[in-house]
């Protein structure tokens, strides 16, 4: 079950060997957007990273702890996949010690529990020190254990969360190219499709996490101060078009002209605020909404009349 811990402990998959490339799941192996350097690329980890929230923006979140352990067999089968990763020909000195380092595989054969190999997200800054902090590369654990610093659920929730985000829309406005003092400028978003965007991740056999993200208000700021501009937010999940005869609840009323302002515009900024859920309540914790804000020039002229003496 999406969420639920499945096993712990033992594994219910054949690990592959250390020399296969890790599948980290998405698209291009990856859950995050490059702008801020954020979410994850999963290193050296078996955990695969799905969902209709990778191509999106993210909120810059971070994993706390940027790195962990993963079961990855029992004590033959990583004997055997430590052996199969050996050279066929090497020079003595360097067989000798590459044979040297299947001692510790060698010694726990019969032995119940798992061996745990370190992994870590090299788009966070701190990974690598992180993952060199753990020390040695692999962990061996009795049955049904976690060893120090092994992944938990709590910590995929947060990968799902660091690799979660939603879509940067577009500002739509009525009147289009500009505005008038008093005139109601209807707000609203374009680009968004799907009002729900969720993320899974899954070490496979093992348990897995999913955290979703649903649309649920905007945010207006127009860009000047409340003197000269009166804001609306009566706007639902992605604002109100403009609807002839419909009541204004959604946008702004400047009260007055951006002459004045730099390059004569105020600039509206509209955020997408999508609060999260975790399924199944695996973790006892909350995060903030997601909040993706976007900006939008908005000139403000006056409408010139001219009275005229008649009689």
């Amino acid at each position: 079950m999406i969420g639920k811990v499945i096993l712990a402990g033992s594994l219910l998959f054949s690990p592959a060997a250390p020399s296969d490339p890790p599948d980290t799941g998405g698209a291009t192996g990856e859950g995050f957007q490059r702008g801020k350097e954020a979410g994850v690329t999963l290193k050296d980890s078996r955990i695969v990273v799905t969902g209709t929230g990778l191509s999106g923006k993210s909120d810059g979140y971070r994993i706390k702890r940027p790195c962990w352990y993963e079961p990855r067999g029992n004590a033959a089968d990583m004997l055997d996949s430590q052996r199969d990763a050996l050279p066929d020909a090497l020079p003595g000195q360097e067989w000798e010690r590459r044979k040297e380092a299947l001692e510790p595989f060698e010694a726990r054969i019969g032995q119940e529990g798992t061996w745990w190999q370190r992994a870590y997200n090299s788009a966070d800054p701190n990974g690598l020190a992180c993952v060199a902090a753990l020390g040695e590369p692999y962990v061996f654990a009795p049955p049904n254990t976690t060893p120090p610093a092994g992944i938990t659920i709590a910590e995929l929730v947060e990968i799902a969360r660091a690799a979660l985000t939603v879509p940067e829309p577009k500002i739509e406005l009525n009147p289009d190219a500009r505005s008038y003092v008093n005139l109601p400028t209807w707000v609203w978003l374009s680009g968004i499709g799907e009002t729900t965007r969720s993320v899974t991740a899954t070490l496979p056999g093992v348990m897995s996490a999913t955290v979703t993200a649903t649309l649920e208000d905007i945010r207006i700021d127009a860009g000047t101060t409340a003197d000269r501009a009166e804001v609306k937010e009566e706007c639902g999940p992605g604002g109100r078009p403009y609807a002839k005869g419909a009541a204004f609840t959604c946008g702004v009323r400047y009260l007055r002209a951006s002459v004045d302002q730099p390059r004569d515009v105020y600039v509206l900024t509209v955020t997408s605020v999508w609060p999260i859920e975790i399924e199944d309540d695996v973790v006892p914790f909350a995060y903030d909404p997601v909040e993706v804000g976007v900006t939008r020039d908005v000139p403000v002229g006056e409408v010139q009349s001219t009275v005229r003496k008649t009689g």
